[in-house]
C-alpha cells in the first residue's frame, strides 16, 4: 500500500508536471527527486513513489506535446461482439496496410479484465492506449449511461447510498487501471465523454456539478489510487460549451468530437480559448483527407475514428492515403517509451 505522505507527493507529481506541455519535464524532475529521496530514507525503493508506468506517461505527454499541430496520431475505437475483439485493426490493416498508433478501449458493461488483457497487448505491440467509459452511476453500460438522471446533491454528497454505489464502481475501474500502472502501461483516460452535451446522466446536472465530479474522480484515482499513470483526456461534444472547464491542474489534454465528417475546425477554435494543453479530436466517423485538415488548420494530436459502420463506412482510398500520409503516424512508426 502507498502511505499517504507518498499519496500527496505522488498528486503534486501529476499536478506540477501535467499542467502544461512547456513545464512537464522540469517539473516532473523535481518532484520525482524529491519522491525518490523521502522514499529511500524509510527503505530504500523508490518504485514505491513514481512506477515505471508514470516514467513512460511523462515521455508519452511530451512527445504529445511536441508533436501536437505538427502530425496526427492515428487511433481507432475497437468493438467486441464483430467475432473478434480486432475486427476493426484487422479492417484497417487489410485496407491501408497499416494498424494505427492508438487502440480505444471502453470499460462498458464492466469488461475491467478484457480491457486490461487487450491494453497490455496493444501497449507490447508499441501502441498507444486510452480508455473512455460507457456505464450508469453505479456501473454497466451504454443504456444506463443515457438514461439515468441521478440527483447529483445525494451523488456528491460522501456516505449517501448513491455516493457509495457510484464509488464502489469507480473502485473497479481504478483497480483495473492499476494493473495497467502495474504492468507499466501508461493510459489516456478519457472518462464523461461529451459531458456538455447533456445526454449522458454526468453531465444532466449542468456544469458546476460536472467539475465537481471531475475534480471528485481525479483526486480520488491520483491521491487514493496512486494512479500515476494517466493522462487526463477532457472530452467535450462538438459544440464546446464554455463553462465546463475543471481546471489546468484536473487536466492534461483537451478535445472535441464530431460525426459531421468535418475536420471538426470549428470546435478547435473554441478549444484553444479554454487552455494552453495538446488538442484531440477524440471520435469521428468519417476522416477527412489530411489536406483538409491541414487547410482548415486543425492538425490534431489524434484522430480516432469510430467502431463498426463508422470505419468500415469510410471510403477504402481515402483511409488508405490518410493511414500512408506523412502526416499521420501508424503503429510502425511510433517511438519507444
Amino acid at each position: 500500500m502507498i502511505k499517504k505522505a507518498i499519496a500527496a507527493l505522488l498528486a503534486g507529481t501529476m499536478v506540477l508536471g501535467m499542467t502544461a506541455c512547456a513545464s512537464s519535464d522540469s517539473s516532473n524532475a523535481d518532484s520525482t527527486a524529491n519522491a525518490a529521496s523521502d522514499s529511500a530514507a524509510e527503505q530504500e525503493t523508490p518504485e514505491e513513489t513514481e512506477s515505471s508506468a508514470a516514467a513512460r506517461r511523462e515521455k508519452l505527454y511530451t512527445y504529445l506535446c511536441d508533436n501536437f499541430g505538427k502530425t496526427m496520431l492515428s487511433c481507432q475505437q475497437e468493438s467486441t461482439w464483430m467475432g473478434s475483439p480486432d475486427y476493426e485493426m484487422d479492417y484497417i490493416q487489410e485496407t491501408t496496410g497499416k494498424l494505427p498508433a492508438m487502440r480505444g478501449l471502453d470499460f462498458m458493461n464492466n469488461d475491467f479484465d478484457g480491457v486490461v488483457e487487450r491494453s497490455k497487448e496493444w501497449d507490447a505491440k508499441g501502441g498507444i492506449v486510452t480508455i473512455c467509459w460507457h456505464t450508469g452511476t453505479a456501473g454497466s453500460g451504454y443504456q444506463e449511461s443515457l438514461d439515468e438522471k441521478p440527483d447529483f446533491a445525494k451523488l456528491l454528497q460522501d456516505g449517501t447510498p448513491e455516493n457509495e454505489a457510484m464509488m464502489k464502481s469507480w473502485d473497479q475501474a481504478a483497480k483495473a487501471l492499476q494493473q495497467l500502472r502495474d504492468a507499466g502501461v501508461p493510459v489516456l483516460w478519457r472518462p464523461f465523454h461529451e459531458f456538455d452535451g447533456q445526454w449522458f446522466w454526468w453531465g444532466k446536472g449542468g456544469k458546476d456539478n460536472f467539475i465537481k465530479l471531475w475534480r471528485l474522480m481525479h483526486d480520488k484515482f491520483t491521491n487514493e489510487y496512486g494512479l500515476d499513470n494517466l493522462i487526463w483526456v477532457l472530452g467535450y461534444s462538438g459544440e464546446v460549451k464554455s463553462g465546463w472547464y475543471p481546471g489546468d491542474e484536473y487536466v492534461d489534454i483537451i478535445g472535441s468530437d464530431t460525426y459531421d465528417n468535418s475536420t471538426n475546425k470549428n470546435a478547435w477554435k473554441k478549444l484553444e480559448k479554454i487552455a494552453d494543453k495538446p488538442l484531440a479530436f477524440h471520435e469521428c466517423g468519417f476522416v477527412p483527407s489530411v489536406e483538409q485538415f491541414e487547410k482548415d488548420g486543425a492538425i490534431w494530436s489524434w484522430f480516432m475514428i469510430w467502431h463498426t459502420d463508422y470505419i468500415t463506412g469510410n471510403n477504402k482510398d481515402r483511409l488508405k492515403e490518410v493511414y500512408n500520409s506523412d502526416k499521420v503516424i501508424t503503429l510502425d512508426e511510433m517511438p519507444e517509451f
